[in-house]
């Protein structure tokens, strides 16, 4: 091995690394996530996964980084203390916001608190039209006026949004470099650096979360790549964001909007590409964390993608039908449903006496009752723990459990007063765990038409596959597939992923009456600027693939559908791109209007490939002889305790039937009763359930 390329996963709980070589060698640790300082898990797993494999940190070409600083900082609330400038009229733009709830007859829904109290949600007095004509100029003076209000609030972060800026930016972009040469302490983000498009809300919205987070990310990246630098990494940090592509270090703490779920997206990608060389298709994308889990869905090997998402407890997706959840962030990104539903969720009974789990999560730290690091919370692991699920050491043997604290935890806060067994009260969070997450691969699939039962779940986390065949068997699905290593396998992910640039133009007008000339010189000079751009990264014209896409919507509606639009149109096209929206349409509600068809924007989402990105090949069966032990576990109530065969993955062979558990370092697999565990051609163990 001359060289390798890294990919890192933070996690809530671990903070997960790949090492993939220039001669396809493969290597992955796990190290507890630092939740105060995460770039201390980073460099600590970095040094180890380099010593395993022999490797000197300085042949370390690339470090692929997926984090949740920015979710974690939206969720946690401990952004920048943040100031919003915007046009006169529209200092409660935020506070408005779609005028609608998630739900229509939720009556204990509250709606989210604003990033930028009203105080310092400043106006001024200038205006541009539809058009883009200049009707009002700046007023300057207004603008240092407001900057100097800021500065003696300690306002550390401000967003500047004026309406029809889209249009024409003169006046925003003049109002940015006054605040920069002003104040240049603060840190200032203009919307139309951020998202040039229609609509003030959410322009308004996303740059606010970009001006909320941007000074706790920035900080992040900067510590972390002197971190790098510090243990003799040179190689440059690219961050995956939020559709799963990659950015620079720099990009992302210009950007850090792009980049909340920066991560999570990185697995699906991931299960993309090995879906791809697979031959499957339709799969159910399943990821379970010490947090979270999420889903996400691959329909005839096309990842489900959005323009826009909702950040918000609870489950977060970035649904057609449910709006004005949470923090609207208009930005490319995987389709992926979350749930507070992970490995270190909390278990709990209300006032009712019924049982909860999640969204509160015990995290790395303090962590589950059984890892004996000062956690007194029974948590879904210590379920897992008590039932025999999980084996007595974790991460290769490392960390060792302890089975007696997670009994004694249980039966204190869940057993005795809900008047059960231990091991009733253990299944019982398992049972509501597994109905937590149920949900989010149907926000997924029943929520988008499609029938969960025609697709295979691909599990992966550290957690999924304990849990991925229980959930298949409530959907009614029929095979589990689990990857090699899919407790790391979003980290793998990462490594399989591209760098994306996304480029924006608004466009707004009637499909029938498109100005073809105009949109090829826009689609021109948009692949002239995603060149320029990527030539900054190393890629030659060459090495630069264009996907572009229309925004379109029937006439008089709100909200467009993204479709796939050529390089160079024609007259004909207008026909063809109103067939495939309408399509689109139809496949998505049901029915398509007779309407007219309009065109609001035109995207571009261009990439760099050099063909060094990680490949799923296929597996050589190790010759080893399986070891098979034996562990007492709990499958159900009806079961029982069963002595279960506990297999090793390095040496599993496949064409096992049920009951038994697949142990690796990296995460556990069950196989339940009536079911039967095979191995095919790429080292997956394939899961089918009678």
């Amino acid at each position: 091995m001359n060289n390798a390329r890294i990919g890192v996963d933070i996690g809530g709980t671990f903070t997960d690394l790949v090492l993939f070589g220039d001669g396809g060698e493969t290597f992955f640790t796990k190290v507890p996530s630092t939740p105060a300082k995460p770039e201390e898990a980073v460099l600590t797993g970095i040094r180890q996964i380099a010593a395993s494999a022999g490797l000197n940190v300085d042949r370390v070409v690339e470090v692929v980084h997926g984090t949740t600083v920015g979710s974690n900082t939206l969720l946690q609330k401990v952004g920048a203390k943040t100031g919003l400038i915007t046009t006169k009229g529209f200092r409660d733009v935020l506070e408005i916001g779609r005028v609608r709830t998630p739900t229509m007859f939720d009556l204990s829904w509250e709606k989210a608190v604003p990033l930028i109290a009203r105080r310092y949600r400043m106006e001024v007095d200038e205006r541009s039209t539809a058009d883009g004509r200049i009707l009002k100029p700046l007023n300057e003076s207004e603008i240092i006026e407001i900057g100097r209000f800021f500065e003696s609030e300690g306002v550390e972060s401000v967003a500047i949004c004026f309406i029809n800026s889209y249009r024409n930016p003169e006046n925003e972009t003049r109002a940015l470099e006054i605040m920069r040469a002003n104040f240049p302490d603060m840190w200032v983000t203009a919307s139309v650096s951020v998202l040039p498009e229609i609509r003030e809300y959410e322009r308004t919205s996303t740059t606010a979360v970009n001006a909320y987070v941007l000074p706790s990310l920035r900080a992040y990246f900067e510590r972390l790549e002197n971190g790098l630098r510090e243990i003799g990494v040179s190689a440059p940090l690219l961050i995956s964001n939020s559709n799963g592509g990659l950015s620079s270090a720099k990009m992302a703490q210009e950007k850090p909007v792009f980049f909340i779920s920066s991560g999570r997206s990185a697995g699906v990608v991931g299960a993309g590409r090995l879906g791809e060389v697979m031959a499957e298709k339709d799969l159910v994308v399943f990821d379970m964390g010490g947090t979270t889990a999420s889903a996400s869905l691959i329909h005839k090997g096309e990842l489900s993608r959005a323009n826009e998402y909702e950040f918000r407890a609870g489950i977060s997706t970035p649904s057609r039908f449910i709006k004005a959840g949470g923090y609207l962030m208009r930005v490319p990104t995987v389709d992926v449903a979350e749930v507070g539903s992970g490995a270190g969720s909390i278990a709990r009974i209300d006032e009712g006496g019924l049982l909860h789990v999640g969204p509160i999560s015990a995290g790395a730290d303090p962590g589950p009752v059984c890892y004996g690091i000062g956690g007194n919370a029974a948590t879904v692991t210590d379920a897992n723990v008590v039932l025999g699920f999980l084996p007595p050491a974790l991460a290769g043997g490392t960390m060792k459990l302890n089975v007696d604290g997670a009994r004694a935890a249980i039966k204190r806060d869940l057993a005795d007063p809900l008047k059960l067994s231990v091991e009733d009260a253990a299944f019982g969070i398992r049972e509501v765990v597994n109905i937590n997450m149920a949900r989010t691969i149907k926000a997924v699939t029943v929520e988008r038409g499609v029938d969960p039962r025609d697709f295979a779940i691909l599990a992966f986390g550290g957690s999924g596959p304990v849990h991925a065949c229980d959930l298949a068997r409530t959907l009614g699905i029929s095979r589990v597939i689990f990857p090699k290593s899919p407790g790391v396998f979003t980290a793998t992910g990462m490594l399989a992923a591209k760098v994306e640039r996304y480029f924006l133009r608004s466009l707004n007008g009637m499909l029938d009456q498109l100005p073809v000339a105009r949109v090829n010189e826009l689609l021109r000079d948009m692949r002239a600027e995603a060149i320029t751009s990527l030539r900054e990264e190393g890629y030659s014209e060459a090495q630069v693939e264009c996907g572009f896409e229309a925004d379109l919507r029937f006439k008089g509606q709100d909200f467009e559908l993204p479709i796939a639009l050529p390089e160079t149109v024609t007259d004909a096209h207008r026909d063809s791109l109103r067939a495939a929206f309408r399509d689109a349409y139809r496949a998505i509600y049901g029915y398509a209007s007779d309407d007219g068809v309009e065109i609001v924007n035109i995207r571009l989402n261009a990439s760099g490939n050099t063909g060094n990105r990680l490949t799923f090949k296929p597996h050589a069966p190790d010759d080893a002889v399986a070891e098979v032990a034996t562990r007492r576990i709990y499958f159900s109530r009806a079961d029982g305790w069963i002595d279960t065969p506990i297999y090793q993955r390095s040496t599993f062979k496949g064409g096992v039937s049920g009951p038994l558990i697949i142990q690796s370092p990296d995460t556990t697999i069950v196989i339940p009763p009536r079911a039967k565990a095979d191995l095919d051609a790429f080292g997956n163990v394939v899961a089918t359930l009678s």
